[in-house]
């Protein structure tokens, strides 16, 4: 197969002077190495994982276009008081983009990568807001027959990440689980593999018709934070589930502290003895997103057994080790288009990723409104 000498790939600069610059330059296409295909980025998705590298500390409000049509450019503001986070990537243009999936169009010598030539994957690596990726061949799944380069372009961090929360709970000795931000793509892809496993599954949204979605979905237990009874439905749901482990995606406000205070509450109604010191069961909230950019705010009023930490995807999959990660990978493959199935409300391309409007529009992070960019397009 034949591709251009340069392509177009999105690379975000945090300058010293404050300013975020996000652009599309022409980069070489690269010749791929003894192990390594090169990959036509036919789809990728915009996850809230790519956006605090897409636009850091920036504010959205302060976005100006530049450039051309071909290669825009935009440029925002970072607040003073957010420039030590940022201090890490000054003076670094970063390529953007977690994952994403395409064709192979060229590969190297290795009976690894030659196996995947002319084939369509999906990729986790970095730097896919491009129109060509070069990868080692152990960073692409091969995609079914059947499979479209959006079928499989968000094929890892969802997926997978919903998986590590299940595999998270088994390893820590809990038997069902919380999930905050529920009607995602991740979170409908979560309730599916909890049905499919036969665990129970409380989940936490924000707007009724957002539960609607997922009792129609066949959820048992969803909790509406907008409702004034919501922690007595919480409570009620953790009596029901035995939940002592959740996952929030929106990191910031009371939430966390919330469903530690419903737990304990749960556990101490069935409790047979009091202690002043709270229940001895451990509870655990694991934060693995920032929907919610405020501090995490919780009053101590759950005991002394209890957690809130980081999840990240990586650091999981480094602890069940290469041979479960490939299992979980191959479970992936075989159900791509049903449980672990994405939807996307948008479609566009590398340019409209740069459109002020658009971005204001991704920038909401809203859920049901994900956004699939076509480099190719």
């Amino acid at each position: 197969m034949t591709h251009p000498t340069h392509a177009l790939q999105l690379q975000s600069l945090v300058q010293a002077n404050g300013e975020l610059k996000v652009s599309l330059v022409d980069m070489p296409v690269p010749t791929p190495g003894p192990n390594e295909v090169l990959v036509r980025v036919e789809a990728t998705p915009i996850n809230p994982s790519d956006m605090g590298l897409l636009f850091g500390a920036a504010d959205l409000q302060t976005r100006v276009p530049s450039g051309t049509a071909t290669h825009p450019v935009v440029t925002m503001q970072i607040p003073e008081r957010a420039m030590k986070s940022m201090q890490g990537r000054l003076g670094q243009s970063l390529p953007v983009g977690n994952e994403g999936a395409g064709t192979v169009v060229a590969a190297g010598a290795s009976a690894a990568a030659q196996a995947l030539m002319g084939h369509k994957v999906a990729v986790w690596g970095g730097g896919m807001y491009a129109q060509y990726r070069c990868l080692d061949a152990s960073q692409c799944m091969a995609l079914p027959a059947t499979a479209s380069a959006a079928d499989g372009a968000s094929s890892f961090i969802n997926p997978l990440t919903a998986l590590g929360m299940v595999e998270t709970m088994r390893l820590d000795g809990h038997t069902a689980l919380v999930h905050t931000a529920a009607a995602s793509n991740l979170g409908q892809m979560l309730q599916r593999i909890c049905i499919q496993d036969h665990i129970a599954l409380v989940n936490i949204v924000r707007k009724p018709e957002q539960a609607a979605l997922l009792r129609a979905q066949g959820a048992q237990h969803v909790c509406d934070t907008s409702l004034p009874s919501f922690m007595e439905d919480l409570t009620q749901a953790l009596i029901a589930t035995g939940a002592t482990v959740a996952f929030d995606a929106t990191g910031g406000g009371q939430l966390a502290g919330q469903i530690l205070t419903c737990m304990e509450a749960a556990l101490n109604r069935t409790a047979t003895v009091y202690s002043r010191y709270g229940s001895t069961t451990h509870k655990q909230v694991y934060i693995y997103g920032g929907l919610d950019v405020r501090p995490t705010e919780f009053n101590r009023n759950f005991g002394f057994a209890w957690g809130i930490s980081g999840f990240l995807l990586t650091p999981f999959l480094q602890r069940v080790g290469e041979a479960r990660a490939q299992q979980l990978r191959e479970r992936i493959s075989a159900q791509l288009k049903t449980t672990f199935a994405s939807h996307y409300a948008h479609h566009i391309s590398l340019t409209d990723t740069l459109k002020p409007e658009v971005i204001g529009q991704y920038g909401q992070r809203a859920t049901g409104s994900k956004y699939l960019i076509n480099p190719q397009a």
